[in-house]
């Protein structure tokens, strides 16, 4: 379009030296050079390094493609860069105070169920209502719930609401073993009994680069007993 049309909005630069340096417009004016543009308009504003490097930021936070994380980590690092207030922010924005507020709230959600939440296609509401359950416990089984059962928004809704009224119980977690020590002293303390009962059971392990083999074997005519009439 822009090869067609020209660029619609100018571009924002500084003077040093007497040289434009870019403050925003970085994407712009990537497409202008693709569409063959040998000028395009710029508005100038004088900025030191630091209120150019706000000035960038803030475009990019304003841009339509930011999934609802990658802005409320915008927000967060506007706000902690610059030494900025909430209320500063939204005002540099143009957004409303709660606005940003809400948005950081997404970023106490573990980086990993993020990952999860875009993966699987959900939305900002489907955040928002995970948050609204402190377990991380919780969270995580009604995560699995809503990308299992492709939960829209408003069965999330009613499916955090059960959860916080107690009205779905939790599978009792098994104990994980990190130790396979354990599992091997199981093994040899198996074989060890068939041994002691009779059976010539043997067990061999073994050890690659990548694995950790252990091969237990049993002779078949004495792996069934036989049948008494």
């Amino acid at each position: 379009s822009i090869s067609e049309t020209g660029l619609l909005h100018p571009l924002l630069v500084t003077f040093r030296e007497g040289k434009p340096v870019l403050i925003s417009g970085e994407r712009r004016l990537r497409a202008a050079k693709i569409a063959g543009l040998r000028e395009i308009p710029c508005l100038e504003r004088e900025a030191d390094s630091q209120e150019a490097a706000l000035l960038a930021l803030i475009e990019n936070l304003q841009r339509e493609d930011m999934n609802c994380f990658e802005e409320a980590e915008g927000y967060r690092r506007l706000i902690a860069v610059y030494g900025l207030t909430q209320e500063e922010a939204a005002t540099r924005l143009g957004l409303a105070q709660p606005t940003i507020a809400n948005k950081l709230r997404l970023l106490r959600l573990p980086e990993g169920m993020r990952r999860r939440i875009l993966d699987g296609g959900l939305t900002e509401r489907h955040a928002r209502a995970l948050l609204r359950l402190e377990e991380d416990g919780l969270r995580e089984l009604a995560l699995s719930r809503i990308l299992e059962g492709r939960l829209t928004c408003a069965q999330t809704d009613r499916l955090v609401d059960e959860l916080l009224a107690g009205k779905i119980r939790r599978r009792r977690a098994l104990p994980l073993v990190r130790d396979v020590r354990l599992f091997f002293n199981t093994v040899t303390h198996a074989v060890d009994t068939m041994r002691r009962s009779g059976i010539k059971a043997c067990a061999e392990k073994s050890e690659t680069d990548e694995y950790i083999e252990y091969v237990v074997r049993i002779p078949k005519t004495e792996a069934v007993a036989p049948v008494k009439g």
